[in-house]
């Protein structure tokens, strides 16, 4: 199929600064602030990627290490709710302590170099319980999210102690907290009156006062000490977006909450279709209706599905491919500031009195999220597809913020389940520029693409992908007249990763997208060395070769491009010293050094280039060679454990770990694979976490209990499905009794899986 878009008659919009409401300097002279477009630092545009980590609902034992992780991935920005009925559950009694210990988290964010945005509620929401308002507010005499001096009491005292706390942490104040959103949502979403819940469906209030309410507490925000270079606000939804406020949005392909009354087919969704949210003109599809002109604002995000939780009703696998394709819809329409909900899963912490503090539509205690990075700490597929989209907003981020989106005909209006029409975007400043293309759609199967022609018409002529093929459910982004320190690239069906420079050597790093045959067309007098040149001057890439590396020149300008497979980029990391290390896990560096995370015993990692890097007695050279990279070999004494696994009722039992189960590992996982409803885990009595059965394995992480698990085993109980239930009630007394044609619970397997940790510098 051809397809046509035209940059020809390009018109540039204007940028222009947000002034004082949207701007801050800390003690060093760094300043943060925003045109109508993007965020600037340093007067520099910044593409900012922000995830979303709930420090409360994590053992602060692994705050570190998940932050690392998280910066590894390329996120410069993390977003946490200040759950409020996580801190004064019980009324005048604040607790800031071990989880709950914000500033302790905020530190760690700052020691680490990624800003901070605090959203401090007081409605939150985030599946917790009252939406985070603790439930003694609903015995005063005013209405919650209504402003009235009984009302705004509270929230000043709330505020004034979220102050306290974080002292010295304000950007102004050489800190990393660069913002703070007011309220979640605000007369547009609420939350199940949790105390009432399982009598009668109640809902907390929603909101009535528009600005009013939203500009007072800012304002009270501010007064308490709370005072940042710029206030979020969310923007979906047709929610309240003050002009003094930054309005962020976001988008969710899966979504419970449209069962959260009876059970249903899921429909596919408007999310994976490219739009243009900044054009005051523009007509799109999805929940985007601004209050505003959108040229007025940048188009940033907070909440795009990181992952999303399993509800009673709606129980589902995340295809992890769906995350970064969301990504590049939102980078192709316009977006220089992704934001994940969530980025990090996690747990609830359980009440001081019993009391879960969920949301009763979600697990008690588990918000693993199926996110990137799982409750304990696991990397799943999203995580490994996502460092190569960060890297490319990183490295190329000054010049992609300064690109508008331009779309062919009708491109806003294609149908969520046309499955034949191609999807394609481009990123532009009127000269150079990239294509993006999306193959994945949620709650269908996308089809591979074959042989597609995209012809780009600018003012001096045509650029023309041409046979262009794409795997079912990939995305990519490809250059056009891309500029290689001196060197033109015309156009290439690569995915640019980063840039790197070592010593006066540059190399750039691409992406070989899932079905596509990749290759770079130079401008002319460019020398190929290496790789397979055609007889045109086009350097093709093998498509079978996880990595291939090839020099090109003109004149006393040489380059290196390396060129990856996706299961290779999905493997990489970038350090500080511009050396790639590649392996399975999860490479954190920091100060002290480098570590890999792993769930295997026997590791093979590559790293760029030759000689660039360094280990230590844990690493140790490879005996086999290869052209691209060093390899190096990290292994230890596998560790082969067994759970003893008693069962004890129809559908409970009792789980022993071995003796010692924690020796020379980082942690364990008890994986669990069962049929049933809920399954739930308790320690000596004590609930530490659940499952919404939806067919994949359960993972628990033990590092935190280790203690406990030497003197208790787990318990393990399964709920049962039950097949045509119904309560009996034919009694002349009280009595109910629920009966079913079938119960369907067992426990397929326990196993236990270790986490390892090698020290490599």
């Amino acid at each position: 199929m051809n397809h046509h878009v035209s940059i020809a008659e390009f018109d540039k919009k204007e940028f222009y600064s947000l002034g004082e409401n949207f701007q801050g300097e800390n003690p060093s002279g760094e300043q943060i602030s925003f045109t109508n477009y993007y965020m600037k630092v340093d007067g520099k545009p910044f593409f900012g990627i922000s995830g979303e980590f709930h420090f409360s609902r994590c053992h602060e034992s692994r705050w570190e290490d998940e932050i690392i992780k998280m910066k590894m991935c390329g996120i410069n920005v993390i977003a946490t709710y200040v759950f409020w009925i996580h801190h004064e559950e019980e009324e005048g009694i604040f607790d800031f302590e071990g989880c709950r210990n914000l500033r302790k988290f905020i530190e760690l964010c700052g020691k680490h170099g990624i800003y901070v945005i605090l959203r401090i509620g007081p409605f939150d929401h985030g599946e917790v319980r009252n939406g985070g308002i603790p439930d003694w507010m609903y015995g005063k005499p005013f209405e919650v999210r209504k402003l009235s001096e009984g009302f705004l009491f509270y929230v000043r005292r709330l505020y004034g102690e979220i102050s306290e706390q974080i002292q010295g942490l304000l950007y102004k104040d050489g800190g990393p907290i660069i913002a703070a959103q007011i309220d979640n949502e605000y007369m547009h979403s609420s939350a199940p009156w949790e105390i009432t819940t399982g009598i009668s469906e109640e809902w907390v209030f929603g909101g009535d006062e528009g600005e009013t309410y939203m500009l007072t507490l800012q304002e009270e925000a501010k007064k308490c000490g709370i005072i940042t270079p710029f206030y979020t606000c969310t923007g979906w939804g047709g929610a309240i977006t003050p002009s003094v406020m930054m309005p962020l949005w976001g988008g969710y392909a899966y979504r419970p909450w449209l069962f959260y009354g009876d059970r249903g087919e899921h429909p596919s969704t408007e999310e994976y279709v490219y739009q243009d949210f900044h054009h005051n003109g523009a007509v799109v599809t999805s929940d985007f209706k601004p209050a505003y002109e959108p040229e007025t604002r940048p188009y940033a995000c907070c909440e795009m599905g990181g992952g999303m939780m399993c509800t009673y009703n709606y129980r589902f696998i995340l295809p992890y491919k769906s995350v970064d394709a969301m990504a590049n819809i939102k980078i192709a329409s316009g977006c220089n500031f992704l934001g994940y909900y969530v980025f990090q899963g996690g747990t609830n912490p359980l009440g001081k009195h019993g009391t879960f503090m969920n949301e009763s539509q979600v697990p008690k205690m588990s918000y693993d999220y199926q996110a990137a990075l799982g409750e304990f700490g696991q990397i799943r597929e999203s995580y490994e597809r996502l460092k190569t989209m960060h890297f490319f907003c990183r490295t190329f981020g000054e010049t992609l913020c300064q690109m508008e989106t331009v779309l062919p005909k009708g491109a806003s209006f294609i149908e969520a389940k046309d499955l034949d029409t191609l999807r394609f975007a481009v990123r532009t400043d009127g000269e150079k520029g990239f294509l993006f293309i999306n193959n994945f759609q949620d709650h269908e199967t996308a089809k591979p693409k074959q042989n597609e022609t995209v012809t780009i018409q600018t003012k001096d002529g045509e650029i023309v992908f041409d046979h262009l093929d794409l795997a079912g459910e990939e995305n990519c982004i490809l250059p056009f007249h891309m500029d290689m320190d001196g060197i033109l690239l015309k156009k290439a069906t690569a995915q640019p990763i980063t840039r790197l420079e070592r010593g006066g050597d540059i190399t750039y790093v691409f992406l070989k997208p899932e079905g596509m045959k990749a290759a770079f067309y130079f401008e002319e007098g460019v020398q190929i060395c290496g790789g397979n040149p055609g007889a045109d001057g086009v350097l093709r890439c093998e498509e079978d070769q996880a990595a291939e590396l090839f020099r090109i020149a003109k004149g006393d300008r040489v380059l290196n491009i390396l060129c990856l497979k996706r299961d290779m980029a999905n493997q990489m990391y970038l350090l500080k010293d511009q050396t790639l290390l590649f392996a399975h896990g999860a490479i954190m560096e920091t100060e002290d050094g480098i570590r890999l995370e792993s769930r295997m015993a026997a590791n093979r990692m590559y790293s760029y280039p030759k000689d660039g890097f360094c280990g230590n007695e844990n690493v140790v050279r490879a005996d086999e060679t290869d052209p691209v990279f060093d390899i190096w070999k990290a292994d230890t004494q596998e560790r082969e454990l067994s759970a003893k696994v008693v069962q004890t009722a129809a559908t409970r039992f009792t789980v022993k770990l071995p003796e010692n189960f924690m020796d020379g590992l980082k942690d364990l996982l008890v994986q669990i694979r069962y049929q049933g409803d809920i399954g739930h885990l308790f320690i000596n009595g004590t609930m530490v976490n659940d499952n919404f059965c939806n067919g994949d394995v359960w993972e628990f992480g033990v590092r935190t209990f280790e203690e406990e698990l030497k003197e208790h085993p787990l318990t393990l109980t399964i709920t049962p499905l039950r097949v045509g239930a119904n309560v009996n009630v034919e009694s002349a007394m009280a009595a109910r009794m629920e009966n079913a044609e079938a119960y369907i619970g067992e426990l397929e397997r326990v196993e236990l899986c270790p986490v390892y940790e090698f020290v490599l510098r």
